[in-house]
């Protein structure tokens, strides 16, 4: 029986993400749901723990719109630009506002997220002793190889509140397919409470199905489905829209001011309702620039 979880940006946030919750809004390089954290501002959510192993520029919005009160990372930076000021502000020691920051290595917080996915307490890891991190991150612990005896590091399991996963189709039920880089869509599903699945394209059950092993979050874990066409930018999403470098590289200028900040969230996050008002106010014809050109990919025989 199919069960129809579409709703709206809005709905989904309003419905799933609340004051202190723990959150993931996750993708790698392409499918960062900048809408969702532009919404999630909108709605004035604080006190959020927010998790991701690159925090770019949507998370440093989300700090400077003082949503944020803990960041749980592994790298974070505009990337192949510089810093995120709002960040680099908020974590300084003189900060009146300053943010808990909880470091890892990229595969330690993955390790975290498989742990939990996997219905584990824990992650063993053999990496953590040619770096200080182990030594300043107190939830970084040891453990005796039952077998062999060797010393391994280990992370606890982590349970994110909401994961907010983009992708490029999904069905009503939250079948999210997802094809070119992948980051950790699916132990982040796994491990989370809630699932919110946004896609660039609704379709059949019946399209999902002729491609199963494209699937990377079954829609038995998914609490709601939001159809946001362009809901990545300025991020991109393979075989729909390009990267809007141009906006990464005036980004740093922008945030580097906390006035011209400010003026740039009043303008595209507060001063819309929805994507589709963020947009209009884009300069014109930049979405035709950014458009994908086609490049399919062969199809294959699941015939038996």
């Amino acid at each position: 029986m199919s069960t129809n979880k579409l709703c709206s940006m809005k709905e989904a946030i309003s419905a799933s993400v609340k004051n202190g919750s723990s959150l993931v809004i996750d993708g790698f390089t392409h499918l960062i749901c900048f809408a969702a954290g532009h919404e999630i501002i909108r709605q004035g959510i604080k006190d959020l723990t927010a998790i991701r192993l690159t925090p770019d520029l949507v998370y440093d919005q989300l700090i400077e719109a003082g949503c944020v009160k803990k960041l749980v990372f592994s790298w974070a930076g505009n990337p192949g630009v510089g810093s995120l000021h709002a960040l680099r502000r908020r974590g300084e020691a003189s900060s009146p506002q300053r943010l808990e920051l909880d470091e890892y290595s990229h595969f330690g917080l993955l390790s975290r997220f498989l742990a939990a996915s996997a219905g584990l307490p824990f992650w063993p890891l053999n990496n953590y002793f040619g770096g200080d991190i182990a030594q300043a991150n107190p939830a970084i612990k040891t453990v005796q190889c039952p077998y062999t005896g060797q010393t391994l590091a280990t992370v606890p399991a982590l349970h994110p509140d909401v994961a907010i996963i983009h992708c490029q189709r999904a069905d009503v039920e939250g079948n999210a397919q997802v094809w070119g880089l992948l980051g950790s869509q699916k132990e982040v599903a796994f491990a989370a409470r809630k699932v919110i699945v946004v896609a660039e394209q609704i379709v059949p059950t019946e399209v999902i199905r002729r491609d199963p092993n494209r699937t990377v979050v079954p829609g038995i874990i998914v609490s709601h489905v939001v159809h946001e066409p362009w809901g990545c930018h300025p991020s991109f999403v393979q075989g729909f829209y390009d990267r809007d470098n141009d906006f990464y590289v005036k980004w740093e200028d922008i945030s580097r001011q906390p006035e011209t900040y400010q003026a740039y969230l009043q303008e595209f996050v507060y001063g819309v309702k929805d994507r589709q008002e963020y947009l209009k106010k884009l300069e014109s014809g930049l979405l035709d620039k950014l458009r994908a050109k086609p490049r399919m990919s062969e199809g294959v025989d699941y015939g038996y």
